[in-house]
C-alpha cells in the first residue's frame, strides 16, 4: 500500500477503466493532512434516555442496508440515453451551443455534467463520514454518541455507493469545488464540538437533501434513482437528531456565544447560497468562461427553484435551534432567506414514512 501526502485535493479528473485490476502494491492513496484541537469527552453515566435521539437511533438499526446487496449494481443504463431528464428551466436546455452538439456530445456532457455533481456528494460524504466519528468522540451525552457511531457508518455506506457508481458506471471522479472544501475544512478544523453539529447536521445534510431530492426527480437511471432514495432516507434521520439534539443544548451557551454560533450558520448559507456552482462540465462542452457559467447558472429558474427548496429546509431548522438572533436576521433578510423561516422544521420526522421498509430496485414512488 502507497501513502501519498499532499498539501491539497487533486484539480484534475480521474478516469475510471472497468478492465482495470490492480495489485494492492500499485494502489496509491493519496492524503491531505488536517489538524484539530478536538476535545474528546467520556460519558460516565450510561443511563439510556428515552427519548428522540434514541428512537432515532434505533429506527437507523433497523432500517440498515447494504450497498453491495441491496442496490442492483447489475444494471447499467443504456450508453445511449441521458441519465438524467432536465427540464426546460435547465441551463444547457436553453442554450444554442448544447443544441449545436451531436447527439453523442450530449451523451458525453450529460455523463460529465453528472459525475461532477456526483462527485460533490461523493466528497460532502467523505467530510460528514468525518465529522460524525468527531463528534462520536466528543458528543458529551451517551445517546448522542450512540447516534453519532451509527452516523458515521452510515456516512462510511454513502461514501462507498457514490463511489462505486461513479468508478463503475460513469468512470469519471471530478475533483472537489473549491467552496465545499473550505467548508468542510471550517467545519473539521474547529475545536467546538457544537459548531460541528450546525455545520454538518443542519446546513452540510440540508444542502445534500435538497440535492439528492433534485437528482431523484430528474434521474433516468433506475440504479441511481434507487440509491438517491436509500441515501435520502439515511439522512432525513441525521437532520431530525442534530435539531433535536442542539434545540437544547443551544439553550445552555451564553448571548455571546449564541451570536458566534449564529454567524458562523449564517456564513455557511452564503457559501451554499452563492458558490457551490459546479461549473466544469459546462465549460468544457458549452465553451463558456467560469465566470459566465456561474452567473448563468445563478439566473436560472431551475437554481431558484432548488434555492428555494434548500432554505425551506434551512432556515425553520435554524430557528428552531434559536440561531435565527436578532444580529444575523438582517443579514438573512437581505440575501432574501428569511421569508422560509417559518416553514416546516424536522424536529419532528414522518415516523411512519420513515419505518416503511425500504422500496427494491423499480419500486421507489416518482417524485412529485
Amino acid at each position: 500500500m502507497k501513502i501519498t501526502r499532499t498539501d491539497g485535493p487533486p484539480e484534475d479528473l480521474l478516469y475510471f477503466d472497468n478492465e482495470l485490476n490492480l495489485t494492492p502494491e500499485q494502489v496509491e492513496n493519496v492524503a491531505e493532512i488536517f489538524n484539530t484541537p478536538l476535545t474528546g469527552a467520556y460519558n460516565w453515566d450510561y443511563t439510556v434516555v428515552d427519548n428522540r435521539i434514541k428512537k432515532l437511533y434505533e429506527l437507523g438499526k433497523e432500517l440498515n442496508w447494504n450497498g453491495s446487496i441491496d442496490l442492483n449494481w447489475d444494471y447499467t443504463h443504456p450508453e445511449d440515453e441521458l441519465l438524467t431528464e432536465a427540464d426546460e428551466d435547465l441551463p444547457h436546455e436553453t442554450l444554442e451551443a448544447y443544441e449545436a452538439l451531436s447527439d453523442k456530445e450530449k451523451i458525453e456532457f450529460d455523463r460529465h455534467d453528472n459525475a461532477e455533481l456526483l462527485s460533490q456528494f461523493l466528497h460532502g460524504e467523505q467530510g460528514a463520514l468525518l465529522v460524525a466519528s468527531q463528534l462520536t468522540s466528543c458528543a458529551p451525552t451517551y445517546n448522542a454518541k450512540l447516534y453519532a457511531a451509527s452516523q458515521t457508518f452510515d456516512e462510511a455506506r454513502h461514501v462507498e455507493v457514490f463511489n462505486r457508481y461513479l468508478q463503475e458506471k460513469i468512470g469519471i471522479h471530478y475533483p472537489i469545488e473549491p467552496n465545499l472544501k473550505a467548508l468542510l475544512d471550517k467545519i473539521l478544523t474547529d475545536e467546538r464540538w457544537d459548531l460541528k453539529f450546525i455545520g454538518m447536521q443542519i446546513v452540510i445534510e440540508g444542502l445534500a437533501l435538497a440535492a439528492f431530492q433534485m437528482l431523484k426527480s430528474l434521474s433516468k437511471d433506475p440504479l441511481l434513482t434507487q440509491l438517491l432514495h436509500y441515501v435520502i432516507r439515511d439522512e432525513a434521520r441525521h437532520v431530525t437528531f442534530g435539531i433535536n439534539y442542539l434545540e437544547e443544548f443551544i439553550k445552555t451557551l451564553t448571548p455571546e456565544e449564541i451570536e458566534d454560533r449564529a454567524e458562523f450558520a449564517y456564513e455557511a448559507c452564503v457559501i451554499s447560497r452563492e458558490r457551490l456552482i459546479n461549473t466544469k462540465a459546462m465549460q468544457k462542452y458549452l465553451k463558456m468562461s467560469e465566470d459566465d457559467a456561474r452567473e448563468f447558472v445563478l439566473s436560472t429558474s431551475a437554481n431558484a427553484a432548488f434555492r428555494n427548496f434548500l432554505f425551506s429546509r434551512i432556515m425553520p431548522n435554524l430557528s428552531r435551534i434559536g440561531l435565527l438572533t436578532d444580529k444575523v436576521r438582517p443579514k438573512f433578510e437581505a440575501l432574501g432567506l428569511l421569508e422560509y423561516e417559518n416553514a416546516p422544521d424536522d424536529f419532528e420526522c414522518d415516523w411512519n414514512e420513515l419505518k416503511k421498509p425500504l422500496e427494491k430496485f423499480g419500486e421507489i414512488p416518482e417524485a412529485i
